[in-house]
């Protein structure tokens, strides 16, 4: 079945690194918008965080181990670590544009899988995330404008 838990993996790692970098954008922006930016990268890790724990449950239904450790995030995900902490406003919402994308890709890949082996459950939460991390992108990319 690791032809269907591989890609579920990595959608995970990419949505967890990618909760960790909105989180961090919250933390450290700064800025005569600082109010709009830190409550706009509040929700957007809000709610990916929000489907963390039911994505590491969909990882073990599915008889695996979901990753823990940050090593093992850091091997799965596509996504490049942030480790500047002092960049404009609109450079981490680029920034969170472009990984949004990879998290789609990677939802994609997921999802496909999942169709593949006929765990409709699992199809339906990654359809609920691609729809999630869709509209992040249409708000993301509207901020960018």
């Amino acid at each position: 079945m690791e032809e269907l838990t591989q890609p579920l993996k990595v959608a995970f790692a990419d949505t967890y690194a990618f909760y960790v970098k909105a989180q961090n954008y919250h933390w450290n922006v700064e800025g005569p918008m600082f109010a709009m930016y830190h409550d706009f990268f509040g929700k957007i890790y809000e709610e990916v965080g929000d489907a963390i724990d039911q994505f590491a449950e969909e990882i073990r239904a599915q008889n695996s181990y979901a990753p823990g450790a940050l090593n093992r995030f850091l091997q799965l995900t596509n996504i490049k670590d942030e480790d500047l902490v002092q960049l404009l406003p609109t450079t981490m919402v680029a920034n969170l544009f472009a990984d949004n994308a990879q998290v789609l890709a990677s939802l994609k890949l997921a999802r496909e899988a999942a169709d593949k082996y006929g765990q409709n459950g699992l199809v339906n939460f990654l359809e609920e995330r691609l729809d999630k991390h869709g509209k992040h992108a249409w708000m993301l990319r509207a901020s960018m404008k």
